[in-house]
């Protein structure tokens, strides 16, 4: 990880804030509470400063989608599909506090692109740019970006170690440069981010440590 990052002028760089919902967070401990959570927002809101654009994402989920664990020991469990892979806990409800996004990031109408994101009962995705395992059926984030002529991607949210991981592997994928915000991300479990962070950084991610590593070419 360099020390500092140089990146390109602000009206090529956006940020984006991935799953940022109480759901991974130990508001919601029946969840899938990610330890120290909370502690991301200022980041986020950080490194929106380097950005011409702020993206968001949110799981949407069904508690009657094929993948729901019934129990804790299910959990993890295969699941059968084209899309879905493992069981997991009920999850990102909408009407329910998990669905909300965290305090003291913006309102969903101040973005300036939002995505939703494992609707359908039998899709489960994890990266925010696509719905489906195959890569076909775009979100849109990848056409937003690239018709507003963004070249750079500063990613945080959760988890580190699998919507994160997932979605900068898929912007990374179709040519963005993509800087991880260590500070702006919790993951799930220390082994499973370790190789996160290696995934990341074969396929040509930035990782830094904090905004602080972010080095501005010009003035906002």
């Amino acid at each position: 990880m360099a020390n500092t990052v140089q990146i390109d002028p602000a009206s090529r760089v956006a940020c984006f804030d991935v799953d940022c919902q109480y759901c991974f967070t130990p508001e919601c401990p029946d969840e899938l509470p990610v330890p120290d959570a909370l502690a991301i927002v200022p980041h986020l809101n950080a490194q929106a400063r380097f950005a011409s654009l702020r993206l968001g994402s949110k799981d949407a989920h069904s508690p009657k989608a094929v993948w729901v664990a019934d129990s804790d020991d299910e959990q993890f469990a295969p699941v059968e599909g084209a899309n879905v892979d493992i069981k997991w806990k009920k999850h990102a409800v909408p009407g329910t506090k998990g669905f909300e996004l965290i305090a003291g990031l913006p309102a969903i109408p101040e973005y300036d692109y939002f995505v939703w994101k494992g609707v359908e009962l039998d899709m489960h995705p994890y990266g925010a740019c696509f719905h489906d395992f195959a890569k076909k059926m775009s979100t849109g984030v990848i056409e937003f970006l690239r018709a507003r002529d963004i070249t750079t991607v500063i990613v945080g949210g959760l988890a580190t170690d699998y919507c994160v991981k997932n979605t900068v592997l898929q912007l990374l994928g179709v040519g963005f440069k993509v800087v991880l915000n260590l500070a702006a991300c919790r993951g799930i479990a220390a082994e499973t981010v370790e190789q996160a962070k290696k995934d990341m950084l074969q396929a040509g991610a930035v990782i830094v440590s904090s905004t602080d590593e972010l080095v501005q070419e010009t003035q906002l």
